[in-house]
């Protein structure tokens, strides 16, 4: 067996079922991807939108295609036709842009709206105040093109692992909380190569692992 699938096995069985395992395959070729994807993978996340759209012309069209990294409004319109989920939405302005592409295509885009739980000023994402007012407005059928499917967030890079599990508590909080009130919600993005395990048993449902899986970029 590769290493890829030995990698890809490892992390599963350290998981539970429930939890969505993406492979970060950025920086990756494309054999490298489609080694996972023989493997059985078939969530993929890509952080730059022209070197996900070049990959998805050339793989299966049964990959689940994620956006994970910062997207830019002027992007939209490449990955709307095909993306299954846009991890990093932090603003209105986004929403409002992936609400106009998606209505083109006549179809619904599936969003993540990523809240700033890092102490890092490097970080993106919104406050809870801002969580709730976009919240509000798309109760309220403000963005009838887009789905809302849960929460993101990224933890502070720091070896210090209480403030890590204190930060991954405190968006499980808010997503169990928006939960009860939005029955679409259905993914808690958190955790990556090196915090994925404090992230699932702080209560995410899908993990980011790029490294871990493809080896260092």
């Amino acid at each position: 067996m590769n290493n890829i699938c030995h990698n890809i096995q490892n992390i599963k069985q350290n998981i539970p079922e429930s939890v969505t395992l993406i492979a970060v395959s950025k920086t990756k070729p494309v054999s490298d991807i489609q080694t996972a994807y023989d493997c059985g993978q078939r969530h993929f996340g890509e952080n730059k939108v022209q070197e996900l759209v070049e990959k998805q012309s050339q793989l299966q069209l049964d990959i689940k295609w994620h956006l994970i990294g910062h997207l830019q409004r002027n992007k939209v319109k490449y990955i709307a036709g095909f993306i299954y989920l846009i991890h990093g939405v932090d603003n209105i302005k986004l929403l409002k842009e992936i609400d106009k592409q998606a209505s083109k295509h006549n179809k619904i885009v599936n969003v993540l709206l990523q809240v700033k739980i890092a102490q890092e000023s490097t970080k993106f994402g919104m406050d809870d105040a801002l969580l709730g007012e976009i919240l509000q407005q798309y109760k309220n059928q403000a963005f009838p093109n887009v789905q809302i499917k849960g929460l993101m967030g990224m933890a502070t890079n720091t070896p210090d692992k209480q403030q890590i599990a204190e930060e991954f508590s405190h968006l499980a909080h808010l997503y169990e909380t928006y939960s009860r009130e939005f029955p679409g919600f259905e993914y808690l993005s958190m955790g990556m190569s090196g915090d994925y395990l404090l992230a699932v048993a702080n209560g995410s449902n899908m993990i980011r692992v790029g490294s871990a899986i493809f080896g260092a970029r």
